[in-house]
């Protein structure tokens, strides 16, 4: 299948170099020569634009990072839309649903599909091709892309209504960033009572408190302090604003996503839109006045 894929960063590599290991045909477009080259050094071919892209494949696939940037490769300016022979755009990204309904509505006019497919699973996720792919559209275009779709991970067909399958992102990504901020105050409690932390994450593992971040983050870069899972903690403030966004238009209550809300707000105040996500325990061990993994785990300054 041939297929134009735009934006190649942390996420959108890994999923089109698999892309290219099934033997897809990519033409690929990143403002980064490094990243362009090296996939074309795998077999994919250049373009030098969303436009140019759109100009060789039916099917153009994106993984963009913000709102704006999906709106533009979109819909502005040399975008997608102006392209001679794209029939489907497939948003990788996450935008949120009223993003989503607005690309849709203006590609509509072209008589341009929009494939809504955002992806959880993360760095390891789009490595290994086990990501978690939520997708609503047409359900006939659906049925043409879901074998490429299936390459990068499972693929779950969330509706043909525009913008659902960002809701069912969002609703996912609100749980995974409740997880990290919960879970980093529960055992920065036990830290500062005098419980070891390794400790505490063996008995969340083994009991009912178990969640991704028990399981994943605390051991991977939390407890070795190395604060490298691979997803920015600006992303995740997005993420969580969008989740909030779409809930308040829904008219829904929201005492705990606007708890959570709050402390990503803080985290991203204090370790900044670069740090990896997992620092979101920084700003509550500081508070706390101890520090959780590392050789100095413990009452801080002990």
């Amino acid at each position: 299948m041939e297929i134009g894929f735009i934006g190649l960063g942390k996420m959108g590599f890994p999923m089109a170099r698999r892309l290219i290991e099934a033997k897809h045909q990519l033409f690929v477009f990143d403002q980064r020569k490094e990243v362009v080259d090296q996939l074309v050094g795998l077999g994919a071919k250049a373009a030098s634009s969303p436009k140019d892209v759109a100009d060789r494949a039916e099917t153009v696939m994106a993984s963009l990072p913000s709102l704006q940037a999906s709106l533009d490769v979109a819909t502005g300016k040399d975008g997608v839309i102006e392209g001679k022979r794209v029939k489907r755009f497939v948003d990788l990204s996450t935008v949120g649903s009223q993003m989503a309904v607005r690309i849709h509505d203006i590609l509509a006019k072209r008589n341009l599909v929009q494939i809504d497919s955002p992806v959880s699973g993360g760095v390891g996720g789009a490595e290994k091709g086990t990501l978690a792919v939520m997708v609503s559209g047409p359900r006939g275009d659906f049925e043409a892309v879901k074998p490429a779709l299936e390459v990068i991970g499972k693929v779950f067909f969330i509706g043909e209504k525009p913008g659902s399958g960002q809701t069912m992102k969002l609703a996912n990504n609100l749980l995974s960033a409740t997880a990290m901020v919960a879970t980093s105050e529960a055992v920065v409690m036990g830290v500062k009572a005098g419980l070891d932390p390794s400790v505490m994450v063996d008995v969340l593992n083994s009991g009912s408190g178990m969640n991704t971040a028990s399981r994943d983050k605390f051991p991977r870069a939390i407890l070795p302090r190395s604060f490298d899972f691979g997803f920015a903690t600006g992303l995740m403030v997005k993420d969580v604003r969008l989740a909030l966004e779409e809930m308040k238009s829904l008219g829904l209550s929201m005492e705990v996503a606007e708890a959570v809300g709050r402390l990503w707000e803080v985290v991203i105040r204090e370790t900044g839109a670069d740090s990896d996500f997992t620092s979101a325990i920084k700003p509550i061990e500081k508070k706390a006045g101890v520090v959780v993994g590392g050789n100095k785990s413990g009452i801080a300054g002990k």
